[in-house]
């Protein structure tokens, strides 16, 4: 078995973030057998995570992108703006790749899907102390397959979104002070970026990809 330590020598210290007290149990049981980590802390929301990597400064923070009250990629882009060197793995349910990069992009060293937790994340954990990256396999490929695809303005994003709402190309120029002719080139454009048929079949591929949220 393979055995890291923090940079003090110390076993790796652990901050969990999640809102599922049963996330958190489970995380907590799997590091339990590990004489190299030691969970040090828990947070059920975005403000408790915050507060709490302020109070612990942990070695790595274990954090959950959807909980109540400040999600936890607000609360990603607040401690790294607080702490840069904080390392931070994301543990989600969302194979997504937009959301993997806005992820990344805010800082996070690794992306990894809850239902791989139990196969992966010890590795990860270590691997983050020695300053390497993980992305979950499928979201690393759907990110390479899309890293040369045009990316929708947010305009587009914002036509895409009201149209998801079952709103009509008038309806969605209303809502944002534009003409219908000018929502129509917004979305014969996002037809285009996303290689979709048709409106539906652009809504679909907007929520599967994280571009919009219903």
């Amino acid at each position: 078995m393979e055995v890291a330590e923090s940079m003090t020598g110390q076993p790796i210290r652990v901050l969990t973030a999640d809102d599922h007290p049963l996330i958190r149990e489970g995380l907590a049981a799997l590091m339990a057998a590990q004489p190299d980590i030691v969970i040090v802390g828990e947070a059920s929301d975005g403000h408790e995570a915050i507060a709490r990597f302020d109070e612990l400064r942990p070695d790595v923070l274990l954090l959950d992108l959807q909980m109540p009250n400040l999600t936890g990629l607000e609360a990603l882009v607040a401690i790294k703006e607080r702490h840069p060197g904080a390392r931070i793995i994301v543990l989600t349910t969302y194979d997504t790749e937009q959301l993997a990069a806005k992820a990344i992009a805010s800082g996070a060293q690794a992306y990894l899907l809850k239902s791989s937790v139990r196969r992966e994340l010890i590795d990860t954990i270590r691997s983050v102390v020695r300053g390497k990256k993980h992305v979950d396999a499928g979201v690393a490929t759907n990110l390479a397959i899309h890293a040369t695809d045009d990316a929708l303005t947010p305009r587009e994003i914002a036509v895409l979104a009201l149209i998801a709402r079952g709103n009509s190309n008038r309806s969605v120029g209303e809502h944002l002070a534009i003409t219908e002719q000018t929502v129509k080139g917004h979305v014969k454009s996002i037809l285009s970026k996303l290689s979709a048929n048709d409106r539906a079949h652009a809504v679909a591929l907007g929520i599967k990809r994280g571009i919009i949220e219903l």
